[in-house]
């Protein structure tokens, strides 16, 4: 990728690892916003820090009248909930980065799904 501002004499780019999801937040947002049209679900957790969903929960919440709680994960320090989502859910609650090893399904599932090496 350019550099910014590339010092004299030195390389206008540079190599970077980029890594996104691509689509997550919208596939999220509109279940989050079809299963409630649907009536699916009494109450709706989103298990995310990203501040994109605002507007979907904010709309479940208002035009639909359902309760949605937002959940992120805190395993990496410094972090906190996002200032966006804060007003916007019904609630707010995190997940240490030491509960999430009890949050995962075993090693092994159905005798033939196994969890990688690196989870």
């Amino acid at each position: 990728m350019p550099l910014a501002t590339p010092a004299p004499g030195g390389p206008a780019t540079v190599s970077v690892l980029k890594s996104e999801e691509k689509g997550t937040d919208v596939n999220i947002a509109t279940y989050l916003l079809f299963d409630g049209f649907e009536k699916d679900y009494e109450q709706a957790v989103v298990i995310s820090n990203d501040s994109d969903l605002k507007t979907p929960i904010e709309m479940v919440r208002t035009k639909l009248n359902l309760p949605v709680g937002v959940v992120f994960p805190t395993s990496l320090p410094g972090r906190h909930p996002s200032q966006v989502l804060l007003p916007a859910a019904t609630f707010i609650r995190e997940i240490r980065a030491k509960m999430l090893p009890r949050c995962q399904f075993p090693p092994v599932v159905g005798g033939n799904i196994h969890k990688p090496t690196g989870w």
